[in-house]
């Protein structure tokens, strides 16, 4: 099975309330649907990940499709044939978006420290999994430092983010 970790703005975009094009939120909405039908989602076991999910959609999986996602998510957290669960450690010091996983490359340091957790999560599942990414042009401008690292990033909309 195909495991993947999903940038929260890919059901942001899902759920069609976003400056998404349509071509942009039907390419959420087929990804998304293909994980939960024969995908596996990575998540960290403190819950960032999630966390971040229910900061920006509906625990009740309405009204759109990443809402519905996210109920789905957390319904099968647990369930090991849907769900890899991976131990981040924070660096000393550091503050909580600072994990011992994350590459220590300085073409990094100016990456977007709330989706730190992301490419760590990446980086300490078994599964080498594909970050999954929508809207966010942060993932493209450091493309190249990320990929040498050992990431592997999915665009799924390239009409907004283009892929280097």
């Amino acid at each position: 099975m195909p495991s993947f970790v999903i940038d929260t703005n890919v059901p942001i975009a899902a759920n069609g309330r976003t400056h998404a094009q349509p071509s942009c939120v039907i390419a959420c909405l087929d990804m998304l649907a293909e994980i939960r039908n024969r995908g596996t989602v990575v998540l960290d076991d403190s819950m960032r990940i999630l966390s971040e999910y229910m900061a920006h959609l509906n625990m009740d999986g309405e009204p759109g499709a990443g809402d519905a996602f996210m109920k789905w998510v957390w319904s099968v957290q647990a369930d090991q044939s849907y769900c890899e669960r991976v131990t981040l450690s924070r660096v000393l010091g550091g503050d909580e978006n600072d994990f011992s996983e994350f590459p220590e490359d300085r073409e990094l340091r100016n990456f977007d420290r709330s989706d730190r957790k992301f490419v760590a999560v990446a980086l300490a599942s078994e599964s080498n999994p594909h970050i999954l990414n929508a809207l966010d042009s942060d993932w493209a401008n450091h493309y190249t430092a990320l990929t040498r690292n050992g990431i592997t990033i999915r665009f799924l909309c390239p009409e907004h983010v283009p892929q280097p």
